[in-house]
């Protein structure tokens, strides 16, 4: 990354990562839900879950240089290994992850069972 990017990706906020992941969601075709107010919710359950015909994505976004709560950490552990069917994948994306169009590939991506 370079160091403008650096920059940008540690002052992006995880509402700014949000509308982004959001929008290209959008433009490739992915369904978006989001738990606005997770007030009284089990802990730990992903930010965002995508899908569209054949594919689930369970998505988790932090800040740059924040991590998972553990809570956090368990679901997308439990949640990329319980679901066998089908191409489940699970991921936590940082501003730096934007910024280097990894999310931006990864929607525009199709997977095949075992990729």
């Amino acid at each position: 990354m370079t160091d403008a990017q650096t920059l940008i990706a540690k002052a992006m906020t995880e509402v700014e990562l949000f509308e982004n992941v959001r929008a290209a969601a959008r433009l490739y075709g992915w369904l978006l839900y989001h738990t606005r107010d997770s007030h009284g919710s089990t802990a730990g359950f992903p930010d965002m879950v995508l899908a569209r015909p054949g594919h689930i994505l369970f998505l988790e976004l932090k800040r740059e240089n924040r991590n998972a709560t553990p809570a956090q950490e368990e679901w997308l552990g439990i949640l990329e290994t319980s679901c066998v069917e089908g191409p489940v994948k699970t991921f936590l994306w940082r501003p730096s992850d934007w910024l280097e169009g990894r999310i931006q590939a990864v929607l525009q991506q199709s997977w095949k069972r075992g990729n």
